[in-house]
C-alpha cells in the first residue's frame, strides 16, 4: 500500500514539474515572439554619426616608437527613429593609425537619445608616451612631417533600444570615422591648436 502511494506521489511530482517547464517554455516563446514582432513593425534604424571637427593640440613622434598626442574631437549622433529611443550606456572613443590604436580611450558620458534627436560629444583624447608598433613607427614618422596624417576616429560601446516602457538588452556598437590631421614637423604648432573641420559621415555597425 505504501509503495503504491509513493509511486503515485512520484508521478504527481513529475507531472507538476512538466507543467512548470511547459509554462516556462511557452512564456519564453511568447516573449521572444513579441520582441521579434515589435522589431519587425518598428524597423529600428542605426544612429547616424557625423565627425564635425578635430583640433590637434599636440602630436610628437619620438624614438623609439613613442607617440605623445592631444586632440579634441567633436562628433554627433542622430537618432532617425520616430518611436524608438536609444540609451548609450558606455562608449569609448580613440584614434587609430593603420589599424593600430595610437591614443588612450576616452569614455563618453552615458546619455539617452530621444526620437529624432541629436547628441553631440566633444571629448579630449590622446596619450603621453604611447607605444607604437615598430612597423607603424616608420610610416607615422614619415607622414607626420608632411602635415597630412590619415587616421580613423573610432567609437566602441553598448547601446539599448527603448520602445514605450520596453527596453531591450545591450547591443555592441562600432563606429568608424576617417579623418586627416594637420601636423608639421611631427607636432602641432601654434598653442591654440590646429582645427580641422569636416562633415564626414561615419560608418556604424550594430
Amino acid at each position: 500500500m505504501a509503495d503504491g502511494c509513493d509511486k503515485h506521489d512520484d508521478e504527481g511530482g513529475r507531472g507538476i514539474l512538466c507543467a512548470v517547464c511547459t509554462c516556462v517554455l511557452v512564456f519564453g516563446f511568447l516573449l521572444v515572439l513579441t520582441v521579434l514582432l515589435v522589431y519587425a513593425v518598428l524597423h529600428p534604424h542605426k544612429p547616424r554619426f557625423i565627425l564635425q571637427d578635430v583640433t590637434v593640440y599636440g602630436f610628437n613622434v619620438s624614438i623609439p616608437n613613442i607617440l605623445t598626442s592631444s586632440f579634441q574631437v567633436t562628433i554627433s549622433s542622430y537618432n532617425p527613429n520616430r518611436r524608438i529611443g536609444i540609451y548609450y550606456d558606455h562608449l569609448d572613443l580613440y584614434l587609430t593609425y593603420q589599424d593600430q590604436q595610437i591614443t588612450l580611450p576616452t569614455s563618453l558620458p552615458p546619455s539617452y537619445q530621444g526620437h529624432k534627436e541629436t547628441v553631440v560629444w566633444s571629448p579630449f583624447v590622446g596619450g603621453t608616451e604611447v607605444p607604437v608598433a615598430p612597423f607603424n613607427s616608420v610610416p607615422l614618422g614619415q607622414d607626420a612631417p608632411i602635415g597630412n596624417l590619415s587616421v580613423v576616429v573610432k567609437i566602441v560601446g553598448r547601446v539599448r533600444w527603448k520602445v514605450g516602457t520596453f527596453t531591450s538588452g545591450k547591443y555592441r556598437l562600432f563606429v568608424k570615422c576617417p579623418a586627416y590631421l594637420a601636423t608639421k614637423g611631427g607636432q602641432a604648432t601654434g598653442g591654440a591648436g590646429i582645427l580641422m573641420q569636416y562633415v564626414v559621415k561615419c560608418r556604424a555597425n550594430l
